[in-house]
């Protein structure tokens, strides 16, 4: 091996003794154990019901989308999970904090679908654009 990876095989294997140290030191006994139910939630949520719906997504998209329109649907549906992901939290926590923290007041429900939107159409354009240069090019240049 490198000497390099040993290197950092050893700085990894140094932080993840630190950060249990600091776990296990600082840390209440409770707060572990709700982090351990909250781990072991969070691999069987993804496991059982995430991965599963993505791959049934990927094979429908595969079977009755055509290619040249799947690789827009494709990004377009990866953007919106990713900012769903993210959009969630504040949508179920909306309302729960005082004004002082306005973060919470906004109407991140109507914001989400905007944006879903907004990625929708920017999609449907882009696809458009390429359909149209498909069919302006000689048939041997649609490889490009």
């Amino acid at each position: 091996m490198k000497a390099w990876r040993i290197t950092l095989a050893i700085a990894g294997i140094a932080l993840l003794a630190f950060g249990i140290f600091r776990l296990l030191s600082e840390i209440p006994t409770h707060s572990l154990l709700v982090l351990a139910v909250w781990l072991a939630a969070a691999l069987v949520i993804h496991d059982a019901i995430l991965e599963p719906s993505v791959v049934g997504v990927g094979w429908l998209l595969r079977r009755y989308i055509p290619d040249r329109g799947r690789r827009y649907l494709q990004v377009a549906l990866i953007i919106i999970a990713l900012i769903t992901v993210i959009t969630l939290p504040m949508i179920f926590l909306r309302g729960s904090q005082p004004e002082a923290k306005a973060l919470l007041l906004r109407n991140y429900g109507a914001n989400l679908i905007l944006i879903i939107g907004i990625i929708a159409i920017v999609s449907l354009i882009l696809y458009a654009v390429r359909a149209v240069r498909d069919r302006t090019l000689p048939p041997s240049d649609l490889s490009a």
